[in-house]
């Protein structure tokens, strides 16, 4: 949301002191005022144009972000916080999609090879100065693996943006969102956008399953919890594998009978979101499939009823 020509940022730094320069000029000497008025307009419009946002992602080129801070959420979950070129920097990525981050790695064998991954930042262009990372470290990942072993102060390359599903307020009715793990990431950023969106009129309702394999598994589920408490357009439903004794939400995979329950039923107006591995992707595109929605693509559209990220 832009910020307001109004703002306090905007009287103290441009027209307090352009209006000194006009004041003091009139004081010292009154026949200099017209041009202190237009030296004051060009020096407060120079300002304001340095204080907008500068967009930096480059959809064709890499580009070093230094590692700024790094939070531990739990032995191999950690978010990753990058310092953008300047405070007032954003990365420039629309509502929905996500960023490439590329590193050139030992391969077993002792080759090197360039490995390519996706990811989307659980910060947004309402943040300037940074943006972050939710990262979930797997024994295999290469990508994953080399982001652990980040210290603060190194770089990764980044390119973008990257993606078919960039998000409009209002552009569905309902959207019904099912994640699996970090699938949660893309969602995130949605939900967030949409409950920003309110105050400007963005009516979007959104119920979310997210599938997880143990309580302790469940990602930034105080994050979601506080938008659901915010916010009554937003619901979240939990599901566990394997669930604690005394488990209230719902147990094993997401099942047609979930789906049912705590999404929206087919209609022009309804969208589905999925993202989570790939096998969980699978299942549910065949089961919203069988709930009457339009049938999900090998590679996902914008105009696609079932969106898989």
């Amino acid at each position: 949301m832009a910020e307001s020509l109004l703002s306090r940022r905007y009287f103290d730094g441009i027209y307090i002191p352009a209006g000194l320069l006009v004041f003091g000029t009139v004081i010292v000497k009154a026949e200099w005022t017209l041009y202190a008025a237009l030296l004051a307009v060009t020096l407060g419009a120079w300002k304001y144009f340095n204080t907008l946002p500068k967009k930096v992602l480059k959809p064709d080129q890499f580009q070093d972000f230094e590692l700024k801070e790094k939070t531990v959420i739990s032995h191999n979950v950690a978010i990753y916080r990058f310092k953008l070129p300047s405070p007032s920097s954003i990365l420039g990525l629309p509502i929905g999609q996500h960023i490439s981050i590329g590193a050139v790695l030992e391969q077993p064998d002792g080759s090197t090879k360039e490995i390519v991954r996706s990811y989307t930042p659980i910060s947004g262009d309402h943040q300037p100065g940074y943006f972050d990372l939710l990262i979930k470290s797997y024994p295999t990942g290469n990508i994953s693996r080399h982001m652990a072993g980040l210290a603060v102060g190194q770089a990764i390359k980044v390119r973008g943006p990257k993606g078919a599903f960039v998000y409009t307020p209002n552009m569905v009715r309902h959207f019904g969102m099912i994640a699996g793990g970090t699938g949660i990431t893309p969602m995130l950023q949605v939900v967030r956008a949409i409950i920003r969106g309110r105050a400007a009129g963005d009516r979007t309702e959104v119920d979310l399953i997210f599938a997880n394999v143990t309580p302790a598994d469940i990602l930034l589920k105080e994050d979601l919890d506080a938008l659901a408490e915010e916010d009554k357009g937003f619901r979240v439903y939990y599901v566990l594998d394997k669930p604690p004794a005394g488990w209230e939400g719902g147990v094993g995979y997401v099942t047609t009978d979930m789906i049912t329950k705590w999404l929206p039923k087919p209609a022009d107006d309804v969208k589905i979101l999925l993202c989570g591995p790939p096998p969980m992707i699978s299942g549910l595109k065949k089961a919203t499939e069988s709930l009457g929605f339009k049938k999900a693509r090998p590679v996902s559209k914008l105009e696609d009823q079932v969106f898989a990220f």
